[in-house]
């Protein structure tokens, strides 16, 4: 198997897991795989499979509930977003695509929340209430957004380097 499929198989076992194991709510690499995979993998396919694929294994163990498909249309945002930050040059592409992602699943997921949900009247007050609430979890997603996609995007760095100097060198 060739190096580039193992890497998203990795990377979706990876993130499944990191869904699994003990985290602060929200601190999950979900956005950050949806923005890598749109940015580095050679179609929207791929990156769309590897976010739905790391997302579904993990709700495979927690269970599905009734608001999934908010939270898989959320986070497929942030493949579209660094799929188009792949045709602009330099990191501050990927940091916009990187913020536009996390306020876009925070919206959405929010929204969804207030519409639903039985916590929140559905009213124009009822909804800045819920976006209210939400905001403590917003500081967690964009505190694991950015520490995931620096992780991602930086050890693709060091692995690209390094393989190819392996090459290089055989």
């Amino acid at each position: 198997m060739e190096f580039s499929k193992r890497m998203w198989i990795g990377i979706v076992i990876l993130a499944a897991c990191a869904r699994l194991l003990p985290h602060p709510w929200n601190f999950t690499p979900i956005i950050a795989i949806g923005l890598f995979a749109g940015n580095q993998a050679r179609s929207a396919y791929t990156g769309i499979l590897a976010t739905v694929a790391a997302l579904a294994l993990s709700d495979a163990v927690l269970g599905f509930d009734s608001s999934w498909w908010y939270v898989y249309g959320a986070a497929l945002i942030p493949v579209l977003l660094g799929r188009l930050a792949r045709n602009r040059n330099g990191a501050g592409a990927l940091v916009a695509a990187g913020l536009g992602s996390s306020l876009s699943f925070f919206l959405i997921t929010n929204f969804m929340v207030w519409q639903i949900g039985r916590i929140y009247p559905h009213t124009m007050a009822g909804l800045a209430t819920c976006f209210a609430a939400g905001i403590p979890f917003y500081r967690n997603q964009l505190l694991g957004d950015a520490f995931y996609a620096v992780a991602l995007f930086g050890g693709y760095a060091v692995l690209s380097r390094w393989a190819g100097r392996v090459q290089q060198t055989a």
